[in-house]
């Protein structure tokens, strides 16, 4: 999914040291009440802003007006959105149908649509700022996106001996940038935030290019591969929105600030409405898999899982829970190697597990005849995240300070 829209709030917390990087205004703090629940992220370690990690004579922000904090609560619910959203489409496909009949134009719109929100929130100048303090870190960050996802995508479609279909939307769900919900992870596994937004950012620019590179390279033995076709829809569909929202903010701030605080929920919203109908389209066939497996064995029920597992359905689900799970486990190991501290491994594995799904979706549906191929983007959108927010929560309970003893720690490399 892309919760792209929480960049600016975001800036304005900090999880790195005062040692480890000076105060740089990433993104001027606007809404301090895009973020999920602050009772529930501050219950276990306070979360301070940046202001406040490095000048604690700054005040705190005035109070949120209570029907900005009840719009932020409602949109950090989006697992719900999409395991409700899941469940509809498994019951009633033809909900969704509305949608479906007129994709792939409504799903190039709909992420359109989340990335302007994106946009809305971001300076340019203050993102090339940080860019410049921290090099290092945010280039391996990038690196590690769009090499280690890949490899594990083409490595995992090959071990479970998926479909031609399936294979290249995996690899095309592995090929796609970090998804901005790892923004919100990053929050609350205590990583450096600052650091999760630029990432984020550097890798949806980049996959202009990348994304379709990636992709012809890995999956073109499956299929053909339109790499220019690609190409021009991710810079239609996700950086051309980002640069206008951006000029509007720019251009219209009191409009801006105006629309903001809904941003949130209704990037939600449509992230959720975006998957849950690509997942309806392929109910029918996943429901045929379920029911041939229930029936292919009167034995054991060990029999029965495995002649599940076995069949299409749960070849896509495992093969989207080793591809996050690579993504995460790898990027926090590659980072420790790298010599990154603790906030920085947290930051660097979050950005690596979590996907624009969103962007998987819209290029499937748009460029491959199979409906196949978007499925793997569209279970992501609702494993990604339960597993993501899993692995915040499992680090917030975990002071990353302790492990700061070398001075380097935190900061990383940091030319």
């Amino acid at each position: 999914m892309s919760l792209s829209l929480c960049l600016t709030s975001l800036a304005s917390f900090s999880s790195s040291s005062p040692q480890s990087h000076p105060t740089i205004p990433l993104l001027k703090h606007r809404n301090p009440a895009i973020f999920p629940s602050r009772k529930l992220l501050i219950k276990s370690h306070p979360i301070r802003s940046v202001q406040e990690q490095f000048d604690h004579q700054e005040p705190l922000s005035p109070t949120t007006p209570k029907w900005e904090n009840i719009l932020s609560d409602a949109a950090s619910l989006y697992p719900l959105y999409v395991t409700a959203g899941g469940v509809v489409a498994c019951v009633k496909p033809s909900v969704f149908g509305w949608f479906v009949e007129r994709g792939p134009a409504s799903y190039s719109l709909s992420l359109g649509l989340i990335m302007l929100s994106m946009g809305i929130t971001l300076k340019i100048r203050d993102f090339f700022n940080l860019f410049l303090e921290r090099p290092f870190s945010i280039l391996f960050g990038c690196i590690a996106q769009y090499t280690i996802m890949p490899t594990f995508g083409l490595i995992i479609s090959k071990a479970l001996r998926l479909s031609p279909s399936l294979s290249v939307g995996l690899i095309l769900l592995a090929c796609c940038p970090t998804g901005a919900a790892s923004n919100v992870v990053t929050l609350i596994a205590q990583g450096d935030v600052p650091l999760s937004i630029v990432v984020t950012i550097c890798t949806t620019f980049g996959a202009v290019i990348l994304t379709p590179l990636l992709t012809k390279t890995l999956a073109g033995a499956f299929v053909p591969v339109n790499s220019a076709g690609l190409s021009i829809s991710t810079l239609q569909v996700v950086v051309s929105p980002i640069l206008l929202g951006s000029y509007m903010q720019t251009m219209f701030p009191q409009v801006v600030k105006a629309i903001t605080p809904f941003s949130p929920l209704f990037a939600v919203l449509t992230s959720s409405l975006l998957a849950c109908s690509v997942f309806s389209e392929n109910v029918v066939r996943l429901k045929s898999s379920m029911v041939s497996a229930s029936l292919a064995s009167d034995a054991s029920p060990f029999l029965r899982i495995q002649s599940l597992i076995s069949g299409e359905f749960g070849r896509v689900m495992l093969s989207v829970l080793l591809l996050h799970f690579a993504g995460f486990f790898i990027g926090y190991i590659a980072a420790s190697i790298a010599g990154f501290g603790e906030r920085q491994r947290r930051t660097i594995s979050v950005e690596v597990g979590i996907q624009n799904s969103s962007l998987g979706v819209v290029l499937a549906r748009s460029h491959f005849r199979s409906p196949l191929v978007a499925m793997p983007a569209a279970m992501s959108a609702v494993i990604m995240i339960i597993m993501g927010s899993s692995l915040g929560f499992f680090w917030r309970n975990i002071d990353p300070s302790e492990s700061n003893n070398n001075p380097e720690a935190d900061g990383g490399k940091r030319c």
